[in-house]
């Protein structure tokens, strides 16, 4: 293996196109190879456009070239586990888009089958643990900078009417708790590093497309709360405030900064005694981080036992609500 990971992308979503390929195509231990997509000359267009050497007109025919290291999976939501198990089958390392299944009992099918290869890695693609902030956040976190963590308050909203999009599809995985829901809860337990013990919820599913459009859900861990808001037919905005005993925390985009800097504060008394700017793209260094792990036969940054207790959570809120 070079010093190199060549990775393959299965389709031309838009978040792979826009965002995540161009950004891992910055990053010092990622190639980007090669792109499918059911269409061939969707895939070809996608190449040329960003300097890929080759293009596919069908999943299966990236997942069969053996110069293929690696595989991003930013699919429909539905279709995420099936194709990570055919790229896991295939002999390639994954790594699949968030929310990487539908239901708790799909992602633990997904997980007792990647143990049957051992030396296949594959990781749930939450990549705002990747942006820099959240070191700076820990950190303050982790010497008592704000005290006793009280409470944590986010949401994450857009508003999305597309009849066309998956996102309004349930037989697809569409609904705002899978798709920005999940960062809230996902941000909660990193924080708490546990498991909350009780779900309060409320979902409002919309007549229309019937997916969850505005979920309100309390969190109740073993040392103080979480409450989130998250939408697919809100005006965009995200945020996220952590409430301590002895100060505050205030995120200014918490989830996809991309390449903006961004400011993280630390506040006492109503005012900042400390502000952090920063500017990365967590997509770039997510990227790096999980081929350097592929280069180095080490863990993933984020295992997927992470992502079978993130889902827990989810069902949980929908059934409570």
């Amino acid at each position: 293996m070079s010093d190199k990971i060549k990775w393959g992308v299965l389709s031309t979503a838009n978040i792979g196109i826009k965002h995540v390929i161009p950004a891992m195509q910055k990053g010092t231990l990622t190639e980007i190879t090669a792109i499918a997509s059911r269409d061939l000359e969707r895939a070809e267009e996608a190449a040329q456009k960003l300097g890929i050497i080759k293009a596919y007109g069908n999943y299966d025919e990236l997942l069969a070239d053996d110069d293929i290291d690696a595989i991003y999976n930013p699919l429909p939501n539905h279709l995420h586990v099936p194709w990570t198990l055919k790229a896991i089958e295939a002999g390639k390392h994954v790594l699949c888009e968030k929310p990487i299944a539908l239901n708790v009992s799909e992602v633990e099918s997904l997980v007792e089958y990647s143990k049957k290869y051992p030396d296949i890695k594959v990781m749930e693609a939450f990549m705002y643990r990747f942006h820099p902030q959240w070191d700076i956040v820990k950190s303050w976190l982790s010497v008592g900078m704000i005290g006793t963590i009280n409470s944590i308050q986010s949401a994450f909203c857009y508003f999305n009417k597309n009849e066309e999009d998956y996102r309004n599809h349930p037989e697809m995985g569409g609904g705002g708790l899978l798709d920005v829901g999940s960062y809230c809860i996902s941000s909660a337990r990193y924080i708490f590093e546990s498991e909350p013990e009780s779900i309060l919820s409320s979902v409002d599913i919309d007549p229309e497309f019937g997916v969850d459009r505005h979920v309100s859900a309390v969190l109740n861990f073993p040392n103080g709360t979480a409450t989130l808001y998250c939408s697919t037919q809100s005006d965009r905005y995200q945020n996220m405030t952590i409430y301590g005993s002895e100060g505050i925390i205030e995120f200014e985009i918490p989830f996809n900064p991309l390449e903006k800097e961004v400011k993280v504060s630390l506040i006492k008394g109503e005012k900042i005694i400390e502000q952090k700017k920063v500017q990365a793209n967590h997509y770039t260094l997510q990227g790096d981080a999980f081929s350097e792990a592929i280069l180095e036969n080490g863990p993933v940054p984020t295992p997927l036992e992470d992502a079978v207790a993130n889902m827990k959570v989810i069902d949980k809120i929908l059934k409570a609500g």
